[in-house]
C-alpha cells in the first residue's frame, strides 16, 4: 500500500494480566500472568496503519515521564512519525489496566492522563499527496473537529472510530467521516440493536458510509444505501485487545492508498482477525 495516514488519538501504556476467567464485580481472581505493552487506541491504530504500508504519523500527547519515553520509542521503532506528539509536564502518560481471560475476552480500565489535553491540531500536520485522517474518541472533541475540518479541506478521507462511545459532535459529523463503531457502540449511537439499521441511521447523520464491526463475525458496510457483509476468517483467538484498532488502522491505510471501501474493509477484517492470535494490543 501507499499513501499517508495521520492518526489523532491516544498513546498509553497497557498493564495486562492474563487470568483463567474475568472477575465479577467485587471479586479477586488470582494466579494471573503480567505483561506490559504499548497501547492507546491512537497508537495501536498508527502501528497497524504503518504495518499495512502507509507512511504514518500520530498527533497525541504523553507525560514527561519514563512511560512517555517508552511509548514514543516503541512507536518510532514501529515506523510511526512521532514529531507531533507533545510532552506534558503536569499530566502522566495514559495507562490502561487490562484483564484478559483464557478465551481472549477482556476488561479494560483507563486513566487517560495527558491524552485529555491533546490539541490544538498542529499546523502543517497534513502532508502533501494522498492520505487519510484517522480519529478515535480517546482524544477530546475540539482537536478531532479541527483535524476533520483540515482533512476535508485537503480532500483526505476521514475514518472515525467513535470509541469509547459518546455523543457525536455535529461539527465532526459535518466533515463526513466514515464512522467505524462496533455493534454495541452503533446500537448506543443510533438507538437500534440491528447493526444494519444502526448503520443506516448513522449514515443519514454523517452523509457518509458506515462500517460496523461485528467481532468474530467480521463487519458490515453501509455505503450508498447498499449493505455488504464482510466475514472474518476463523482463527484461534488468544487476546482480542486492540482488534478493532488493527481494523481501523488497516482500513485507513487502504483508503489512503485509494483502495475501494469494501476491499479496504476486507483487508482490515483479516488484519483484525490475525491480531487476535497474539497477546497484546499490537
Amino acid at each position: 500500500m501507499a499513501g499517508r495516514v495521520l492518526v489523532v488519538g491516544s498513546v498509553n501504556v497497557d498493564l495486562v494480566v492474563r487470568v483463567e476467567r474475568l472477575p465479577a464485580p467485587g471479586e479477586t481472581v488470582s494466579g494471573g500472568e503480567f505483561r506490559r505493552h504499548g497501547g492507546g487506541k491512537g497508537a495501536n491504530q498508527a502501528v497497524a496503519a504503518a504495518r499495512a504500508g502507509a507512511a504514518t504519523a500520530i498527533v497525541g500527547r504523553v507525560g514527561m515521564d519514563s512511560d512517555g519515553d517508552e511509548a514514543l520509542a516503541e512507536l518510532a521503532a514501529a515506523g510511526v512519525d512521532v514529531a507531533h506528539v507533545a510532552r506534558d509536564r503536569a499530566l502522566h502518560t495514559g495507562v490502561a489496566v487490562i484483564a484478559v481471560d483464557r478465551e481472549g475476552r477482556n476488561q479494560i480500565a483507563v486513566a487517560p492522563g495527558a491524552n485529555r489535553a491533546i490539541g490544538p491540531f498542529p499546523a502543517g500536520a497534513l502532508a502533501d499527496g494522498p492520505g487519510c485522517v484517522l480519529l478515535s474518541f480517546e482524544a477530546p472533541d475540539p482537536v478531532l473537529v479541527e483535524a476533520a475540518q483540515a482533512a476535508r479541506a485537503a480532500g483526505w478521507p476521514i475514518v472515525c472510530n467513535p470509541a469509547p462511545q459518546r455523543a457525536l459532535d455535529p461539527a465532526l459529523l459535518a466533515a463526513g467521516p466514515v464512522l467505524v463503531p462496533n455493534e454495541h457502540e452503533a446500537a448506543a449511537l443510533a438507538g437500534s440493536d440491528d447493526p444494519a439499521a444502526a448503520a443506516a441511521a448513522l449514515a443519514r447523520l454523517s452523509g457518509a458510509p458506515v462500517v460496523v464491526t461485528l467481532g468474530a463475525a467480521g463487519a458490515l458496510v453501509h455505503a450508498d444505501g447498499v449493505v455488504t457483509r464482510v466475514p472474518a476468517p476463523v482463527v484461534d483467538a488468544v487476546d482480542t485487545t486492540g482488534a478493532g484498532d488493527a481494523l481501523c488502522g488497516t482500513l485507513a491505510a487502504g483508503l489512503a492508498a485509494g483502495t475501494g471501501l469494501v476491499e479496504a474493509v476486507r483487508a482490515a477484517v483479516r488484519a483484525a482477525s490475525e491480531s487476535t492470535t497474539r497477546a497484546g494490543a499490537r
